[in-house]
């Protein structure tokens, strides 16, 4: 079920709201949390229905190891390494197994043997972000930093959580786990919850749809049409396009999160304003930043042990994060090449320089080379990327296609040029502080101007105008 949709935003969204606080009205909290509970497992019935069933199975395992972690000392190594091999173990299966018999499949054919039968395996959504909020939880336990959950519900609920269940944020079992036992909903918390929920669509069904129209055109030419300024326009349409499109997958999750009383974890802070690939990925994905960072990055030695061993880590950790994004040799190659970036900022010294120094320079550089990345990201295969990255650099002028035309309208231009400031503002300007707390006089201007947008984003996805987030597919 995808939040811009409109059986998500005029029937299921509606229905948890009057049934969640309909409940305590008459009944009060106690079951609270599994009235949400059983909404989010319908959510997620409603677009994988056949992987409930390993959701819950899975849930109820890492709910009992949790326990045994926590009471077998002697033992407690055995019952990570358990709960790690069953929540690593399907992730690849269902993530990897694909893409690894096609390859042993190539080399059969060339070596001129007979393929390897297989039937492709389908991907359950979300798959790759319950699973590190699950290692995330057993490993907290583990490591003492917090006991395990007495009540299932609880423990299920924060594994399945709607709002967040699908493309995150992740949210770590520390952060939540108050808030899970003892939480208070308020008419502010609301309040700004369906303003960010609102801001949220707005960015994704105006903005990231009108530039995903544009890259998937782009992206769609053949090589040969593929010129200079359109590949540079594809570059931009995507850089766009993603951050947009995932930042509002995390906005309506936090939003959805505060109308319920939770306080979810920022995902974003302005990325493209970044002065370096490090400090880029500081603020994107920041979620995932920080799950690799405590959870792999500091476990394999950190910057303790050296500058060389300091830039193995790195490495691993990005060729992993790479891999986490999809089974493709281009999520391999993008994550290795963000990872010698970080290695060379790291010898260089250049993450360390101030602030101010060379500012417009090297937000420049660095928006620049994000974008190559994204192409990287972004295209099919090997050959896509390689074809699609000479036409940026190689100079060629060819004449616009009819179907990249058709692309270019008048709206979809609008709505990229509408976007372009991402760019060039403040990287300590915080917009969602102008849209969540009302009490001044311009967060009360865009809570109006987010709700004069919210009819209009109805009426696109009324007509059938929205799509899938990106991050759906990971």
């Amino acid at each position: 079920m995808v939040f811009s949709s409109t059986i998500f935003l005029f029937g299921f969204l509606p229905a948890v709201v009057v049934c969640y606080f309909g409940y305590q009205l008459f009944a009060g909290k106690r079951l609270r949390n599994t009235l949400l509970l059983c909404f989010s497992y319908l959510f997620y019935l409603y677009g994988a229905a056949g992987f409930l069933l390993i959701l819950i199975l899975s849930t109820l395992a890492d709910y009992v190891l949790g326990h045994l972690i926590e009471r077998k000392v002697r033992l407690k190594r055995l019952w990570l390494g358990m709960s790690l091999l069953l929540n690593l173990g399907l992730l690849a299966y269902f993530k990897y197994a694909n893409f690894f018999v096609s390859e042993v499949n190539s080399l059969l054919a060339d070596w001129q043997h007979f393929p390897i039968p297989w039937q492709s395996v389908v991907l359950p959504i979300g798959i790759s972000f319950f699973t590190f909020q699950k290692l995330s939880y057993v490993i907290d336990v583990y490591r003492e930093k917090c006991p395990a959950l007495d009540n299932i519900v609880d423990f299920a609920l924060y594994i399945a959580m709607f709002p967040q269940l699908i493309a995150g944020p992740i949210v770590r079992f520390s952060t939540i786990r108050q808030q899970l036992k003892a939480r208070r909903e308020s008419w502010d918390s609301f309040y700004n919850g369906i303003n960010r929920i609102c801001w949220g669509l707005a960015k994704k069904v105006i903005i990231a749809n009108s530039c995903g129209q544009i890259t998937d055109a782009v992206f769609g030419l053949k090589p040969e049409l593929l010129d200079t300024k359109v590949a540079w326009l594809g570059a931009l349409g995507y850089t766009l396009q993603i951050y947009f499109d995932f930042s509002a997958y995390s906005d309506i999750a936090i939003g959805l999160g505060l109308l319920f009383g939770f306080t979810l974890p920022e995902n974003f802070n302005r990325p493209y304003s970044a002065l370096s690939i490090t400090d880029f990925w500081r603020r994107w994905h920041m979620t995932l930043s920080r799950w690799f960072k405590d959870y792999l990055y500091i476990p394999l030695g950190g910057n303790r042990r050296g500058t060389a061993r300091t830039c193995l880590n790195m490495t691993i950790v990005c060729v992993l994060c790479g891999l986490w994004h999809g089974a493709n040799w281009t999520f391999l190659l993008w994550g290795m090449y963000h990872g010698a970036f970080l290695v060379i900022e790291r010898i260089t010294g250049l993450r360390e320089l101030a602030a101010n120094k060379f500012r417009i320079a090297r937000r420049l550089i660095t928006l620049i080379i994000i974008m190559v990345g994204w192409v990287l990201f972004r295209s099919e295969s090997m050959s896509q990327a390689v074809e699609f990255l000479s036409a940026m650099f190689t100079f060629s002028d060819l004449p616009i296609t009819y179907e990249l035309s058709r692309a270019l309208n008048y709206r979809n231009i609008l709505f990229v040029l509408a976007a372009l400031p991402v760019f060039f503002l403040p990287a300590d300007l915080s917009l969602i502080q102008l849209i969540v707390n009302r009490k001044d006089p311009i967060p009360i201007v865009a809570g109006i101007i987010m709700l004069l947008l919210l009819p209009y984003c109805a009426a696109l996805i009324l007509d059938g105008a929205s799509s899938t987030f990106i991050y759906y597919r990971f």
